[in-house]
């Protein structure tokens, strides 16, 4: 019978306890680097974008080559381990100061995206507004050239203008949006605004919708203060009810279009366009400008006032008059700088 050699078994379990142990050691203190490394900031900050397709690997590697990254494939050891290896959506991301491996990784398995902000300001023309969209680096130009009636039929509303009817506001979009997809988002804030605004009008608003943006963008142009806007809504609804002409200059100033070079003369006051609301009666042929909020508001609410007239005091506010004597008091005071009959 054998004989077993107890003291070289011994030592044959205590050789391989120790080497387990020290792979175990091995693997915690791989495992502390390797976290070490997702949890400590990207010495350098930008962005990056991820195509369509591209692999986490081919990412990180792009990050180390251009030296906002070290160690690329141990993170991607490490992001097999944490259950990242695969998990990446196609976009642009911010690498913001601070931001780690671990926080990019993060931002790339759930997807969140660098998004741009783009305003379309409150009084701007269409064309100044698509100006501002064509701006913004982020967004993919596909309208360059074409009409505005081109553009309404491609957003599905034929038989508007452009001119008014997309919503002031800051949009946010990601790199690569087109300027049709922008402009459908901002009209469709508009005619849903103005739907659920129309549907809460007052008594003494105007017939239609359409005729409200009209109104709101000559508001918007020809009043910034808030205190205002329902006392100017109200003389140009009053005026169209007794069938006077509204007589505004910047409805005046949109018809000359480009030829006009700031400063409004007789001349041009006599000058026969569609926009013109000294030679015409009624609104203008289109709006002039994208109406704010508060705009469409106070024409849909104007003030209980019998005012007929207004002009500008020169400080931005207005003197309203109901009568056309008191008007014109009030531009001696204030447009032909008579100022000794103001205080009379």
């Amino acid at each position: 019978m054998a004989r077993v050699d107890l003291r070289h078994a011994r030592l044959s379990w205590r050789g391989a306890a120790t080497a387990a142990a020290l792979l175990l050691c091995l693997v915690a203190a791989t495992l502390a680097w390797l976290g070490h490394l997702a949890g400590s900031p990207i010495s350098t900050g930008g962005t990056v974008v991820v195509a369509p397709g591209q692999t986490l690997a081919a990412v990180l590697d792009a990050l180390a080559g251009a030296g906002q990254l070290d160690h690329p494939r141990a993170l991607r050891a490490w992001a097999r381990l944490t259950g990242r290896g695969d998990r990446i959506i196609a976009g642009e991301y911010a690498i913001r100061p601070g931001t780690t491996p671990a926080r990019l990784l993060a931002d790339f398995a759930a997807g969140r995206v660098l998004r741009h902000a783009v305003r379309l300001p409150e009084g701007a023309t269409f064309r100044a507004a698509l100006g501002a969209i064509w701006a913004a680096p982020a967004v993919t130009a596909t309208l360059r050239g074409r009409s505005d009636a081109d553009i309404m039929s491609a957003l599905g509303s034929p038989a508007l203008p452009a001119e008014g009817w997309f919503l002031p506001d800051t949009y946010f979009v990601t790199r690569g949006e087109t300027d049709l997809a922008l402009l459908r988002r901002s009209h469709a804030a508009m005619r849903a605004r103005l739907d659920a605004l129309w549907a809460a009008r007052g008594a003494n608003a105007p017939s239609s919708a359409e005729d409200a943006v009209t109104l709101a963008s000559l508001v918007e142009k020809e009043t910034g203060r808030a205190d205002e806007r329902a006392l100017v809504a109200a003389v140009l609804l009053n005026r169209l009810r007794q069938g006077m002409p509204l007589q505004i200059d910047s409805t005046v100033i949109y018809g000359l279009g480009g030829s006009f070079d700031g400063n409004l003369t007789r001349r041009h006051l006599q000058t026969a366009t569609p926009h013109n609301t000294y030679t015409r009666r009624g609104l203008p042929a289109t709006p002039i400008a994208l109406p704010s909020e508060a705009s469409l508001v106070s024409v849909l609410h104007p003030a209980p006032v019998d005012y007929l007239y207004f002009v500008a005091r020169g400080d931005g506010s207005h003197v309203f008059s109901r009568t056309l004597a008191e008007h014109n008091r009030a531009v001696d005071c204030y447009q032909r700088q008579q100022a000794a009959r103001c205080r009379s």
